[in-house]
């Protein structure tokens, strides 16, 4: 089964607006043919972005989102307002999120739900802390974050997965190839279970943790990894460009 890989770039709280287009702009001339790639900008310079990308192959993503339509709930976005600026996807569930944010699956699940029912596309992200991978726990946490986030939803194939263990975020440190196919490999497994193995063949599950263009040829080559969540490394222009271009000498 062919899955078309996608390249995201989480821009966590970084860039302005005019750094914001400066850093689209220098990647626009690069982007690939045969893959997807997506850059997620802070709230406020997703309208500028969008603008600026707009007819081009580069996809607009948004770094969270909550889970009404609209309502009284102070400093909160939409999934209607992010659809109405130009995002197709949300990335959902981020370790950061929880880690700082207080998000659980119960919220996670919320917010995925909200997204579908926009017509836009969740990243849903799972992960394990260090410990937990010390303590052999990789695979019970991933199967509580996935089977939570995600429920009883249908529309699985509208579902991106992103595996970041919160051990190799921002730390330097990588899952290696063979560690990260491991996890892959099993959140394939789970999709297959409770959506069937058509759904297992076609949903994508990224990569995210201390990707670099030093490892993301060698990740690539993985049967199950489908593209990357970048953080750090997308923030420049040099390096992000190596990386979308994967594979190319």
């Amino acid at each position: 089964m062919s899955r078309t890989p996608l390249i995201a770039g989480n821009w966590k709280m970084y860039k302005t607006i005019p750094e914001a287009l400066a850093l689209v702009k220098a990647l626009l001339p690069h982007l690939p043919k045969d893959r997807e790639v997506a850059v997620a900008p802070p709230f406020t310079a997703l309208y500028s972005v969008a603008s600026c990308i707009k007819g081009t192959a580069l996809k607009l993503a948004a770094q969270n989102v909550f889970w009404e339509r609209e309502g009284a709930y102070t400093g909160e976005i939409s999934p209607l307002m992010l659809k109405d600026v130009g995002c197709e996807y949300v990335i959902i569930g981020h370790s950061e999120r929880r880690q700082y944010f207080g998000e659980v699956d119960k919220t996670v699940a919320k917010k995925v739900n909200s997204v579908l029912e926009e017509g836009l596309k969740p990243i849903l992200c799972v992960g394990e802390r260090l410990e937990e991978r010390e303590k052999g726990e990789t695979f019970e946490i991933v199967k509580k974050q996935l089977i939570g986030g995600l429920g009883n939803i249908q529309e699985i194939q509208k579902i991106v997965i992103a595996y970041e263990p919160v051990w190799a975020i921002g730390t330097g440190k990588t899952a290696s190839p063979a560690q990260a196919q491991e996890v892959h490999k099993y959140l394939r497994h789970l999709v297959e279970e409770k959506w069937g193995r058509e759904n297992s063949e076609k949903i994508r599950i990224l990569y995210g943790g201390s990707v670099k263009p030093e490892n993301i040829d060698e990740l690539m080559q993985e049967e199950d990894i489908d593209g990357a969540l970048v953080g750090g490394a997308s923030l420049k222009a040099e390096t992000f460009v190596k990386i979308m271009n994967y594979g190319v000498t």
